[in-house]
């Protein structure tokens, strides 16, 4: 998953991914910062001598002097991020305001440039402190993200709604033709003109009032929404008192469950943490039925209200409700048309109908699964109903039994560091010829954070990439790349690029052995890491990752393929206490069981997308009062409510679309693996894993961020458009 926040700083009231509690925090921070409207703008005020200069010895307050400009971890402390977005937005207002004052006739230069300039100390405050609510947060920081989160949206709208700047930008827009821009320059020029557009400059004065009201209010809930889903998941853990119920996990596992329960106060006792999806990964071991529904039960019923538990559903629906309001005042149909119109699929329909259109043989491939799932049911002498909490179960033990894999005899061949060292770091030196190179000498926000220089093959330094493997309770769940600093070269930048795992934390003196789906995740993951290290454009607002989101999953899920390629997966899959290569046969099977259970994966995640399309598909006044009552009628609708088969995220705990940048977007994931699987056939029919295919990929598709269309990068890669052949292989539905 990609977490990306805009070097343009007036963004980010739209990618500011924060978690919010409606604390009062003036205690901490002195004196509350208050909104109030003059002349239609909302600005800020402050009492002199708390938040609004920044004193010198703030670490924000200039560039950080450590190489690349990474943060000075070692130095920043809590009380320094909200003085430095205060300042920040001060300072970039400012900066706006001369650019829309000027007397001179638009440049591009006095302009877009200058815009593009702007924003250097909000910009460094955002993307440490983004990161941080995502990665290791805390009360101190939750309170912050509750002041700031309506501040920022004000200060987005205050931008975006500057009647003489957008002046400025729409003359150079309806000029284009004859500035004799660059490729890159005509579509940043383009996308700048569109953001306004799209927050309403073209409005009147009355309704750009109700969006500036909309943004603010979205913003809190949006943000309230993440900080419940953090504290849900500890929420709904479960706490087993006997070991016996334990039965099938393996000893590590159980070792880091009773090192969880201690750490929870439940020493003797063992706890289950459930993932941010509705499965969770010990369902497929625990032979204990009773405790696997426990489990699936925890993890499909959070954020409902549960026994007087943590309740998102009002925050949705009014989350939806205002989304709504909202694209219907900017001239759309709903929410999914407004997101659609800059993405590659352009509009809802589309994304739908490549849902749609595979429904019928998923489910097909669904019904086949459950039959052989039955049937091993019988076989065991289980006489019950296939039910959610069975599903893994069975599958596992029909995988076993089928390709002879077991993931317990399985996974001491994946040992976390060499599959991050023999696995990733190796597919990348033969894919682009780079190398990454430890080092201990700069300051991380977390012990267990490591970091690495990443240099080309001539030697010369590409950027920093750090890596935090593991998960705990200050860190939200999944797994994502974002950026502490973004490629460019207008502003002599080199990127530097953090991924976020959520692998299990072995007990003390344990070795990490992860699953292989942890080990696809790390491949995944770099592959956002490299889209964001392979940047080379002029603009920081066209830079990396900063793609459409129906794009911006193409490069990540392209790199998973790798893991499983026999001459890399023999590399890294080496027996943790012996070294010995994984076995040919072990391997073959492993290879062969990656396609198994697609109808399972594949049904799941496109019942969660079309859940999303369904809810911003809605107008306003189609706001339903009951989440559970629309979820079971859209399953229905389309065909796919299969009760052994839930989405993978039901509404009250879907954190792509309620409080990350995915809404109306999830579908992007599939819709980014056709353009993936079509690329990786591609390459392996021109010789694999080369030097050759990996600079004209780095060279076309990684360096070119939205410089360009991305279709048309795709095609300079591959010289076609895909087809979704290549998808159906990938998923063993052909």
């Amino acid at each position: 998953m990609l977490e990306s926040f805009k070097q343009t700083s007036y963004h980010v009231a739209c990618l500011f991914s924060v978690a919010v509690v409606l604390f009062d925090v003036s205690s901490a921070f002195g004196q509350r910062p208050t909104l109030t409207t003059l002349n239609g703008a909302i600005v800020v005020n402050t009492e002199p001598g708390t938040v609004a200069e920044i004193s010198s010895d703030n670490p924000f307050a200039t560039a950080s002097k450590l190489p690349l400009h990474t943060p000075a971890f070692n130095v920043i402390r809590t009380e320094h991020y909200q003085p430095a977005f205060m300042a920040g937005m001060k300072q970039q207002l400012a900066e706006m305001e001369a650019i829309a004052s000027r007397s001179d006739a638009p440049t591009f230069d006095n302009t877009i440039v200058a815009i593009e300039k702007s924003g250097a100390l909000l910009n460094r405050s955002r993307m440490v402190f983004s990161n941080m609510t995502s990665a290791h947060t805390n009360k101190d920081l939750q309170n912050i993200q509750t002041e700031l989160a309506p501040l920022l949206a004000a200060h987005s709208d205050n931008i975006l709604l500057n009647q003489r700047l957008f002046d400025r930008v729409e003359k150079l827009y309806k000029s284009k033709d004859t500035l004799e821009l660059t490729g890159e320059q005509q579509e940043v020029l383009r996308q700048h003109y569109e953001d306004f557009v799209r927050a309403g400059a073209k409005l009147s004065e009355q309704h750009q009032n109700r969006i500036r009201s909309l943004n603010e209010q979205l913003s809190t809930l949006q943000t309230k929404f993440e900080d419940n889903l953090l504290a849900v998941t500890k929420e709904r853990s479960v706490v087993v008192d006997n070991v016996a119920e334990l039965d099938g996990m393996s000893d590590a596992d159980i070792a880091a469950a009773a090192e969880t329960a201690k750490e929870r106060g439940h020493e003797g006792k063992y706890v289950l943490e459930i993932t941010n999806t509705t499965r969770v990964p010990v369902l497929t071991s625990l032979n204990n039925r009773g405790l696997r529904e426990r489990v699936w039960k925890a993890s499909a019923n959070r954020a409902v209200g549960e026994n007087g538990g943590i309740d998102n559903r009002p925050l949705i629906l009014e989350i939806a409700q205002l989304r709504a309001e909202r694209a219907n005042l900017l001239g759309f149909a709903n929410h999914s048309a407004y997101k659609l119109q800059n993405q590659m699929a352009k509009n809802p329909d589309a994304a739908r109908k490549m849902l749609t259109d595979l429904v019928p043989g998923v489910v097909a491939r669904v019904q086949q699964e459950a039959k052989d799932l039955r049937a091993m049911m019988r076989d065991l002498g289980a006489d019950h109903e296939l039910a959610p909490w069975d599903w893994e179960y069975y599958s596992e033990k029909v995988r076993s039994a089928r390709f002879e894999v077991d993931e317990a005899a399985v996974k001491p061949y994946f040992e976390l560091n060499s599959v991050l060292t023999n696995g990733v770091f190796f597919t990348m030196n033969k894919l682009f010829g780079i190398s990454f190179r430890e080092r201990k000498d700069l300051p991380v926000y977390h012990p267990e954070v490591r970091v690495f220089d990443v240099l080309d093959g001539d030697g010369s330094q590409i950027g920093l990439f750090y890596i935090d493997f593991f998960k705990r309770d200050s860190k939200r769940g999944g797994a994502w790349m974002s950026s502490f600093v973004d490629q460019s070269t207008l502003l002599n930048e080199k990127p530097v690029i953090v991924n976020v795992l959520n692998n299990p934390r072995p007990a003390d003196g344990e070795p990490a052995l992860i699953s292989f789906d942890n080990v696809t995740t790390m491949f995944h993951e770099m592959g956002h890491a490299v889209h964001g290290l392979f940047s080379d454009v002029t603009y920081p607002s066209v830079s990396g990752t900063e793609t459409p989101r129906d794009f911006v999953e193409f490069p990540s899920t392209f790199e998973e393929d790798w893991c499983i390629q026999p001459a890399i997966l023999s590399n890294y899959a080496r027996h943790h206490e012996t070294g010995e290569p994984i076995p040919k046969e072990l391997l073959d099977k492993v290879i062969r069981a990656s396609k198994f259970n697609q109808g399972f994966d594949t049904l799941e995640y496109m019942a969660a997308a079309i859940l999303d399309l369904e809810w911003h598909t809605l107008t306003a006044d189609e706001i339903p009062d009951d989440i559970e009552a629309f979820e079971a009628a859209t399953l229905k609708k389309y065909g796919i409510d299969i009760s052994a088969v839930p989405p993978r995220y039901r509404t009250p705990y879907f954190a792509h679309i309620w409080g990350g940048g995915y809404a109306s977007s999830y579908y992007a994931y599939l819709w980014s693996e056709v353009l993936a699987a079509d690329a990786f056939a591609f390459m392996q029919s021109n010789g694999g894993a080369t030097i050759e295919n990996g600079a004209r990929f780095r060279s076309e598709v990684l360096s070119r961020g939205s410089s360009r269309d991305p279709m048309e990068s795709y095609k300079a890669f591959r010289g076609q458009e895909p087809t979704v052949d290549a998808l159906l292989i990938r998923r063993g539905l052909k």
